[in-house]
């Protein structure tokens, strides 16, 4: 099917077959969850899973942040509307209040291939190597 594939670990076929690894993939599909989720775009309710930050106290980034609850449960942590929220918070304000789905996948794409995608995700779990340059 595809030829000299055979015996290579799973990093070296994926930039064979030029894909995504499973983290990345499943953290692109929360984010644009969270987009049509903020956007009306889904039947998701966006009071159901989330709660706007309060804006008066002159946050930084966007102007869309969302309020991340504490808890300390693995089962609470691990939740999607908590597990997405640092990474949503984190992306620019342009990024945030694109104009259309495609615009906001469009973007993950690009910073996919810059590395952008990959070292958001890495600061926001807290691991080295995050990408600082926003």
């Amino acid at each position: 099917m595809i030829n000299n594939i055979e015996g290579k670990s799973y990093e070296e076929r994926l930039c064979c077959l030029k894909l995504w690894t499973l983290e990345e993939r499943r953290n692109r599909q929360d984010l644009i969850e969270v987009f049509k989720t903020c956007n009306v775009l889904s039947r998701l309710k966006l009071n159901e899973f989330f709660t706007l930050a309060d804006n008066t106290r002159g946050i930084r980034g966007h102007s869309r942040k969302l309020f991340k609850f504490r808890c300390t449960l693995d089962c609470c942590k691990y939740f999607f509307s908590n597990r997405v929220i640092n990474r949503r918070n984190q992306l620019d304000q342009g990024v945030v209040v694109a104009s259309s789905i495609s615009a906001f996948k469009g973007w993950l794409n690009k910073g996919n291939k810059d590395g952008l995608l990959r070292g958001l995700i890495r600061r926001a779990l807290g691991l080295p190597g995050g990408f600082s340059g926003w």
